[in-house]
C-alpha cells in the first residue's frame, strides 16, 4: 500500500470520526435531521440515527487503525450512496432541510449531493487500495487436524 493510499484511508476515517463526534453532543439534533428526509418511519427515526452514527464511529476507528479497513471503506461508500440517494430525493421533492452532516444545521443543496458523491468515490478509492484480509484455513486443509 503505498503512502498516499495510507493517507486516504487515514483521512477518510478521521472525517467520519470527526463527522460522528459532532453528532454525538445532540442526537435529538441529528434525529430530526433523519426524520426530515422522510424515508424513515418516525418509530424508527432514533435507533437508525443511534445506528447511523455508531457505524460511522466503528469504520472510522477500523480505517484509522487499519483493521478490515477495506470492509470500513465498503461500508462506508454504503453509507454515502444511501446518504446521497437520500439527499438527491430529498432536494428532488422539494423538501427543504438541513443536512444533519457534521451535525450542523446548514441547509443541504445540490452541492452536498457532489461533496458526497466525492466522498463515496474516495470511499470506493479506499476500498480498492486497502489488501483483502487473508482466508482463514480451512479445517480440511489443516495438517495437524489430519487423522
Amino acid at each position: 500500500m503505498t503512502l498516499l493510499a495510507r493517507l486516504a484511508r487515514f483521512l477518510l476515517g478521521a472525517i467520519f470520526l470527526w463527522a460522528s463526534a459532532t453528532k454525538v453532543p445532540d442526537m435529538a439534533a441529528f434525529a430530526e435531521s433523519v426524520a426530515n428526509y422522510r424515508i424513515v418511519p418516525p418509530s424508527l427515526v432514533p435507533v437508525v440515527a443511534a445506528t447511523l452514527v455508531g457505524v460511522e464511529i466503528a469504520a472510522g476507528v477500523a480505517l484509522i487503525l487499519n483493521v478490515w479497513a477495506r470492509a470500513a471503506a465498503l461500508i462506508l461508500a454504503a453509507l454515502l450512496a444511501v446518504f446521497t440517494v437520500g439527499l438527491a430525493g430529498a432536494l428532488a421533492r422539494g423538501i427543504d432541510l438541513a443536512c444533519g452532516c457534521f451535525g450542523g444545521t446548514a441547509a443541504a443543496t445540490w452541492w452536498t449531493v457532489l461533496r458526497d458523491l466525492a466522498l463515496l468515490s474516495w470511499a470506493l478509492g479506499v476500498a480498492a487500495s486497502s489488501p483483502s484480509p487473508p482466508p482463514s484455513p480451512s479445517p480440511a486443509l489443516d495438517p495437524a487436524r489430519a487423522p
